[in-house]
């Protein structure tokens, strides 16, 4: 069943948000992230979001090696809510969430009844998310420039004539997810306070892992 277009504001946003950590993974405002899900307690996570509000917390876990049971989590993550759903065979469902707002962990919840993970979130900081930037904020000549000479290297090609009809927004979110960055920099580009802040670091990144790549090209 699907979903597509979901709306929300603040009063959709649960004060006790159930969390899936994600090392790697990426969700921000104006964008999608599909999920296969089959873990146990992930499954009962789908299943009570889909009873309630729908909406679930993409967070990355502190430390990529740590792999207990339950690792340190991050302090800021996103909250997305499942706009399509489908089981794919017994107890694996294939679920797209629609990125809406940042939140900061207050506390995590101890002495809980279910087996996934749950915080106290505020999302106050971050409700500039529900609102569009300004499509003047973002360096798209330096973007389209290094972005260019990245997918060179890389030997991928552009749309260009789809990315040039992005806003802001869209752009450099669906660049920072989709983009091979490692999950601290990811991490950065999440904490970016604004879609302006984010393009700058997005650019800086690219440079610097084309710059890394001609070294280690050269080194071969």
């Amino acid at each position: 069943m699907s979903d597509q277009g979901t709306t929300s504001g603040l009063d959709e946003l649960p004060a006790i948000l159930p969390v899936f950590p994600l090392n790697g993974a990426l969700l921000l405002n104006t964008c999608q992230l599909p999920l296969n899900v089959f873990e146990p307690r992930y499954v009962d996570m789908v299943h009570d979001a889909m009873e309630g509000k729908r909406v679930i917390g993409i967070i990355q876990p502190r430390d990529a090696e740590d792999t207990s049971h339950e690792p340190p989590l991050f302090d800021i993550g996103c909250v997305g809510k499942i706009c399509e759903f489908s089981e794919i065979q017994d107890n694996v469902y294939r679920i797209t969430l629609e990125g809406l707002c940042r939140f900061r962990i207050v506390q995590e919840v101890g002495n809980r009844i279910t087996k996934y993970r749950q915080v106290v979130a505020d999302y106050k900081p971050f409700l500039h998310d529900f609102h569009p930037s300004n499509n003047q904020s973002v360096n798209r000549d330096a973007l389209q420039k290094v972005l260019k000479y990245f997918l060179e290297f890389e030997d991928e090609q552009a749309d260009w004539d789809m990315l040039n009809s992005l806003d802001d927004d869209n752009l450099i979110n669906s660049l920072s997810i989709i983009c091979p960055f490692s999950p601290i920099e990811k991490q950065a580009l999440l904490e970016a306070d604004t879609v302006s802040q984010r393009g700058d670091l997005l650019i800086s990144l690219l440079t610097m892992m084309m710059q890394q790549g001609n070294v280690n090209q050269t080194l071969q």
